[in-house]
């Protein structure tokens, strides 16, 4: 049985996040699950090299299935949850930038602009996956080069290449946006009214 508290979570066997992200394991412990983390070993750039043309949500979905697949293959007992998350910007893929010069020529291209993440989350049980997930809509205020460049020496360059786009938006990265349309957690990269809905479906939780 889970050491989830209350026995929120009802399967005795465990819950895997196939992730290293500490945003999402948090975002998953706030709603009451208590996950076991597992980094995935999967080469996302060779995958993403290997299906060029690929459309943003579907990448988002590919690269989600393949790291709770790649989890689930060690651990095939227990039920692995994988995420990942795009950004779009008119079609474009954007990744995380290298260091702070790529950083601001990132946020220099979505100042002013509307963007999206698509946020996926893939769920492996006995085997069988199921792959979906939600969109978050950004707009970034118009911002000059000096406004960039305060933002990214307060922010710092550790937090500024950590992920897409240049932001987070839980920090520093919220000075620079007018509007957000979504849910929050998505735009945190693990969509949680559909993870816990399909979670729901498949009787894993007390509160049905």
């Amino acid at each position: 049985m889970s050491d989830t508290p209350g026995h929120l979570w009802l399967p005795k066997t465990a819950l895997i996040l196939a992730s290293g992200s500490r945003t999402r394991a948090e975002l998953l412990a706030n709603a009451g699950l208590v996950a076991r983390v597992v980094k995935p070993s999967v080469d996302e750039r060779a995958i993403e090299a290997e299906l060029q043309g690929l459309n943003p949500i579907n990448l988002a979905h590919t690269l989600a299935e393949a790291k709770a697949r790649e989890v689930a293959g060690r651990h095939p007992d227990c039920i692995t949850i994988g995420a990942d998350q795009v950004l779009d910007v008119d079609g474009v893929v954007l990744h995380k930038a290298a260091d702070l010069t790529e950083a601001h020529r990132h946020i220099d291209r979505l100042q002013g602009r509307r963007h999206a993440l698509h946020s996926a989350v893939a769920v492996v049980a006995d085997g069988k996956s199921e792959v979906f997930h939600d969109t978050a809509w950004l707009s970034m205020r118009c911002l000059n080069a000096e406004a960039i460049a305060a933002y990214l020496l307060l922010a710092g360059e550790d937090r500024v290449t950590s992920s897409v786009g240049g932001y987070q938006l839980e920090g520093l990265g919220i000075h620079l946006f007018e509007r957000v349309e979504g849910d929050h957690s998505t735009v945190l990269g693990l969509p949680l009214i559909p993870l816990l809905a399909k979670l729901r479906m498949m009787g894993a939780l007390a509160i049905a």
